[in-house]
């Protein structure tokens, strides 16, 4: 598998390290639904244009998780790996690496799959803890780090006192070097090239990876958190800044929904930290206090445009962040929380909306420079998404939820 033809597909959650969640083009039509229930999905990756792979989990503190390939139209079940231990939970990550591989990281555990879905390699990690995902450097390396905030039955206010970056070598996931920083995360990791960013509980950092070793960058770490925050969640690299979403505590009592779930004192923002001065600005997505967010903002940066959400309030926010104003370029309602989709090609972003009185979650396509709502599609979930989409091969897209993956297909 060449590097150029996995770069071109979908070969790991928003699309790949830089979390810019591009999608291409789409083209609207008549909706058609498939769904199937899947307990507890989190994303589904592309290997091959029809090799759709979904990576599921179950809960508590001794969770496995175990990968699917799945039928990329019916979505039924082709094969399906042996369950792989874990331990802690939290929502790990599945990508496809460049050599053909499927790696996961769930748990405290890291493990590389075959394309037929046998173990080939299988590590455990340093730390008792979850570890929430990995990035794939552009020399194939692996970065996971420790979750580092609250889980269901933990006060809101938990915050780890460090986290440990990991650097695994793809063949045997050994490890190759260890380092850490002086405060927790509870965001993803992100990457560019050889540089990894780390959105900390207070601040964003970025070291570098050359010989086999961290190294701090030149950029030095860059404190963002103001009295009343909360924490910042993933952070989408675009346009020379890390762009993330603060206020990020409370998200451990989801409970089907993050509706009125935060409990943030200050507006809910979204950060942009300048990647060349450390230099970080702040657009306001909601004035009141309580937001929470769960997930990155969606950035277009060939139209200089980025979309910040209120998971609490159900509110959507859109910013053209090249122009001199800081007045929103368009707003909606929507409760949305899961991680957006940006189709470039075709000026729409994906997001979603939990009609909370009805149990059901909504695919909603929005018009990326007038916030005009294209489409509007009901799926099986009874649960907000608060996980990954996916662009298709045949104009659709998917979704996962905690109980459900959907299809949605365009005519």
């Amino acid at each position: 598998m060449s590097n150029a033809y996995w770069k071109s597909h979908w070969p790991a959650e928003d699309g790949g390290a830089t979390r810019q969640q591009r999608a291409g083009a789409l083209t609207l039509g008549s909706a058609s639904v498939t769904g199937k229930l899947a307990i507890a999905s989190t994303m589904v990756v592309f290997r091959e244009e029809d090799e759709l792979f979904l990576l599921c989990h179950t809960g508590g503190d001794d969770g496995i998780s175990w990968v699917e390939q799945i039928d990329p139209t019916s979505l039924d079940t082709i094969r399906r790996s042996e369950d792989l231990p874990g331990g802690l939970t939290w929502p790990g990550g599945l990508a496809v690496h460049a050599n053909g591989s499927l790696y996961v990281v769930f748990g405290q555990y890291a493990h590389r799959l075959a394309p037929d879905l046998s173990v080939e390699a299988r590590r455990e990690l340093p730390r008792r803890a979850p570890y929430n995902s990995f990035v794939v450097l552009d020399d194939g390396t692996l970065i996971t780090k420790d979750f580092g905030g609250a889980r269901p039955g933990m006060p809101t206010e938990f915050e780890a006192s460090t986290c440990e970056l990991v650097a695994l070598d793809p063949e045997e996931l050994e490890i190759l070097d260890r380092f850490e920083l002086p405060e927790g995360s509870v965001a993803r990791l992100s990457a560019d090239g050889q540089t990894t960013y780390v959105v900390g509980v207070s601040s964003l950092f970025s070291l570098d990876f050359a010989n086999g070793k961290f190294v701090p960058s030149t950029l030095r770490p860059s404190p963002y958190r103001a009295t009343g925050e909360g924490y910042g969640w993933d952070a989408v690299i675009a346009d020379g800044s890390a762009w993330f979403l603060n206020n990020g505590a409370g998200s451990e009592t989801f409970d089907g929904s993050l509706i009125g779930k935060g409990v943030a004192t200050a507006p809910q923002q979204i950060v942009r930290v300048d990647l060349a001065t450390g230099a970080v600005s702040k657009l306001v997505v909601n004035e009141t206090a309580g937001g929470i967010v769960a997930n990155p903002p969606a950035v277009d940066a060939s139209r200089g445009i980025v979309v910040g959400y209120d998971s609490a309030a159900g509110l959507v926010r859109a910013f053209n962040y090249r122009s001199e104003s800081s007045d929103p370029l368009w707003e909606i309602p929507l409760n949305h929380a899961c991680h957006p989709l940006v189709f470039e090609g075709s000026d729409m972003v994906m997001l979603n909306d939990f009609d909370k009185e009805a149990g059901l979650d909504h695919v909603v396509i929005v018009r990326l420079s007038t916030g005009e709502v294209l489409s509007r599609v009901a799926t099986e979930s009874p649960l907000q998404s608060v996980l990954f989409g996916a662009p298709g091969q045949r104009n659709d897209l998917y979704l996962c939820s905690f109980t459900h993956v959907t299809r949605v297909a365009f005519a």
